[in-house]
């Protein structure tokens, strides 16, 4: 062993009383860490692929175009996600979670984007899942028969399915501002992060059908219009958006679907229009489509992308109702089947039920389609995650 000359022991006393003798804490994690992932420049976009007739659930890195096994849920009939878990409606109603190893952390004034290894978390008994919401806390899963389980967040970052409690006979969840609001028929109501009741929104919703959490606040869809619900301190109020005419039952909107974050909403308007909310300006947009297989909202200034069910995806300027460009993407036999377009800040991903392939269509491009990602099987449900 090389000996230390008085130098030498003379620097190993200084690094010794700076490490553990000045009584300073250790340092710090950095800002954004998440144990067990790596954190990057730019999102890491991912896609949860799901085969109707086989059950097999697989991961596509946007990136590197690699395809990760995800196991096999029985019957698969539905699929929805929260940003980063994918969540498989099995046979028996019962919720499959697959982590897509891809998430991003929205502080507001910067985004922080993280990947991981793909896996599965576990089944969440229930009865056929309707929706699914997450924030840093909790992940609220709503079902058919009127019930919501809310999971705590934390552990399912780590891999672990815990039940925080659960919200009997509600409706659709949705986690905001440390509450859940929940959308039940007689309106809006707040409950805390276990699932107990707090308060009601005073402004009336009726026959709540549809939601969407946008940057403004959430928006529920009413039979007279929507309500867009917000909340700071606990305190939380309710602004009718009414629609711009008297809406029929079937001209409802009861489906929201937009980019991540966005402020405009898009929603089929009966079988052969769609509605475009603009959530900031509080008004509505009609626009004839023909009949509708798919929609999406880019957001503000951007185009409403919608799939028509002769295969043809259509861009229509979501304030004019003029259309833009359209592009042959199915065939019509596809387009009939589960087809759902996904959008992020640059690209869109419309999947084929009829065989494993997955569209990238540059929206901005005049629908130029960018990719074709293919996987074994059929691509019969699709999500994206990651952003």
């Amino acid at each position: 062993m090389r000996k230390l000359g008085i130098p030498g022991l003379l620097a190993a006393v200084v690094l010794l009383a700076t490490a553990c003798g000045t009584g300073e804490p250790p340092a710090q994690a950095p800002h954004g860490y998440v144990e067990g992932a790596e954190e990057t420049a730019e999102a890491q976009s991912r896609l949860v692929v799901a085969d109707a007739g086989t059950g097999a659930v697989r991961v596509v890195d946007l990136i590197t175009e690699q395809v990760h096994p995800a196991g096999r849920v029985d019957g698969v009939r539905d699929l929805t996600g929260d940003g980063r878990f994918g969540y498989l409606t099995g046979g028996d109603g019962s919720v499959h979670v697959v982590d897509s190893g891809s998430w991003m952390v929205d502080h507001g004034d910067h985004v922080h984007y993280y990947r991981t290894s793909v896996r599965e978390l576990g089944v969440v008994p229930g009865k056929q899942l309707l929706a699914a919401y997450s924030d840093p806390v909790v992940t609220a899963l709503s079902f058919a028969d009127g019930s919501a389980k809310l999971l705590d967040r934390a552990q399912s970052d780590k891999g672990s399915i815990v039940e925080l409690g659960a919200i009997p006979q509600s409706g659709i969840a949705v986690p905001y501002e440390e509450h859940v609001l929940v959308g039940s028929p007689g309106g809006v109501r707040v409950h805390d992060r276990q699932g107990g009741p707090v308060s009601a929104i005073e402004q009336p919703c009726p026959e709540v059908r549809g939601q969407a959490v946008t940057r403004r606040g959430v928006v529920f869809g009413c039979a007279d219009g929507a309500l867009l619900v917000t909340g700071k301190d606990g305190v939380f109020t309710g602004e009718k958006i009414p629609y711009p005419r008297e809406v029929g039952a079937q001209e409802r909107a009861t489906r929201f679907t937009h980019r991540p974050s966005s402020t405009t909403l898009a929603a089929t308007a009966g079988p052969d229009a769609v509605w475009s909310l603009d959530v900031s300006r509080r008004t509505w947009s009609h626009v004839e489509t023909g009949p509708v297989a798919a929609v999406n909202a880019v957001g503000e200034g951007a185009p409403l992308l919608v799939l028509t069910r002769d295969g043809i995806l259509h861009a229509f300027d979501a304030a004019t109702g003029k259309e833009q460009a359209q592009t042959p993407l199915l065939p019509a036999d596809a387009a009939g089947g589960t087809p759902s377009i996904h959008v992020d800040t640059t690209r869109a991903y419309v999947n084929n039920p009829a065989s494993g392939e997955v569209y990238e269509i540059d929206y901005n491009d005049n629908l130029r389609r960018a990719r074709t990602l293919t996987v074994e099987g059929q691509a019969s449900f699709l999500v994206e995650t990651g952003r």
